[in-house]
């Protein structure tokens, strides 16, 4: 059957009103609960690779609910395995911890007022990406599925992941580190499931993409050289600002002119220049950052080839010399096809119909993606705007904000999602 009218009939056989649930008692009695999580790690957020207090948290209540747990991984990861009293697969449910290097300027109780250590400055911390959330809806889901292992036909394991925005510069971490630890092993997963809040979606709704949801992150830095020399003699010098910015201009041209882009969307951004002392010198050399973004395999090989045959190429048409290097970040988020078609009944049981959304890729990036290298994986975003609200502000800003009341749908889905593929 053609997978768009499999997809459908999917949605034409459900309700537009969400299902009855399997858990409807334990769904009202862990709101308050996820709520009051997720307000106390908000208001004590903590930097990739430093998680220690919200690991002891989630260790202490797995613990509690007799779930078998392991920390320390990947530094400060904390993993939790549930077993059914039925044999059958493994699924992994991944909840990211860390917080970023964000002031916060939302007036709410539980406001974040943490400082932290950050490349030798102490900085501002807050949970300007939601992942607070993330961390309350599945120690919800574990607390709801704890109580129901005689509905269990397998294994699950809850992985909460540190260093998700990146870890500090000279340590590894994040998914990568998980993965290389054996996260995905004893026992082996069959496949990993996650979610991402979203603020500029509406409470209630859920959206997704089968396919490459999220970009490949890559990072570069380009060094220039040229010949410093007196601002008023520019004839005397080779000047590495005017390098930089023919560079840039070259860059763009990558994706406006020899990107395919009505099959994905991609992005080259300069994201900061450095150089120069004062206004009447030419400097010596020039240093740029920046990020590539992709979704396509073959369009991101194609970016990095011409990225690294463009840059040398247009410094020495002006007398300079230029150097880059490109570093891979987070790869495509890529929702297995036919994993995504068997869990979107399940969305639609949960949601209703109406609120399950198809989507665009975007260019946003997600670790995520690494275990989906490993695992057929299926990766979702869940609303997170108050009903009536009017303005919205993106994630890693100091007005983001979460609406709690979306919180219960993330435990419900991941729930009845772990709960049905196992027994399919």
């Amino acid at each position: 059957m053609h997978r768009l009218l499999f997809i459908s009939l999917l949605f034409l056989s459900y309700s537009t009103i969400a299902q009855d649930l399997r858990f409807d008692k334990d769904y009202a009695a862990i709101e308050k609960k996820v709520i009051d999580w997720r307000r106390e790690i908000h208001q004590n957020p903590e930097l990739s690779n430093r998680e220690f207090k919200t690991a002891e948290k989630i260790a202490a209540h797995l613990t509690s609910l007799g779930i078998e747990v392991q920390t320390g991984v990947a530094h400060t990861g904390v993993v939790g395995i549930l077993k059914g009293k039925k044999k059958g697969k493994v699924i992994a449910l991944r909840a990211d911890m860390d917080a970023l290097p964000v002031p916060e300027r939302n007036d709410l109780p539980y406001k974040s007022t943490v400082t932290a250590e950050f490349k030798g400055e102490t900085v501002p911390v807050m949970h300007a990406c939601g992942h607070d959330t993330h961390v309350a809806i599945l120690m919800g889901v574990a607390e709801i599925l704890s109580k129901h292992t005689d509905k269990i036909n397998g294994t699950i394991k809850f992985v909460f992941q540190p260093a998700e925005e990146g870890p500090p510069p000279g340590e590894e971490g994040g998914a990568l580190l998980m993965i290389k630890e054996g996260v995905l092993q004893n026992p082996e997963v069959d496949a990993i499931f996650g979610l991402h809040i979203n603020s500029e979606t509406p409470v209630g709704v859920i959206r997704y993409k089968s396919g490459g949801t999220m970009a490949a992150v890559q990072s570069f830095t380009i060094n220039v050289k040229g010949k410093q020399s007196h601002g008023s003699q520019p004839w005397s010098g080779i000047d590495p600002i005017l390098i930089s910015a023919k560079i840039i201009d070259g860059l763009q041209t990558i994706i406006s002119r020899e990107m395919e882009l009505t099959n994905e969307a991609a992005v080259i951004t300069v994201g900061k220049i450095t150089s120069g002392v004062r206004f009447n010198i030419i400097p010596e050399s020039a240093e740029m950052i920046g990020t590539v973004r992709s979704l396509d395999y073959d369009m991101k090989e194609q970016i990095t080839r011409r990225m690294k045959e463009m840059v040398p190429a247009i410094a020495r048409a002006y007398g300079g010399d230029a150097t880059i290097e490109i570093r891979d970040q987070t790869d495509i988020t890529f929702n297995d096809p036919d994993l995504t078609d068997q869990m979107i009944p399940s969305l639609i049981k949960v949601a209703g119909a109406e609120k399950v959304q198809q989507q665009k890729a975007v260019t946003g990036g997600e670790d995520f993606s690494y275990f989906q290298n490993e695992v057929p994986g299926f990766f979702f975003f869940l609303g997170g705007m108050a009903p009536g609200t009017t303005e919205t502000f993106p994630h890693h800003t100091p007005d983001f904000k979460i609406d709690d009341s979306g919180l219960l749908l993330g435990v419900k889905t991941l729930t009845e999602m772990s709960l049905d593929y196992l027994e399919k």
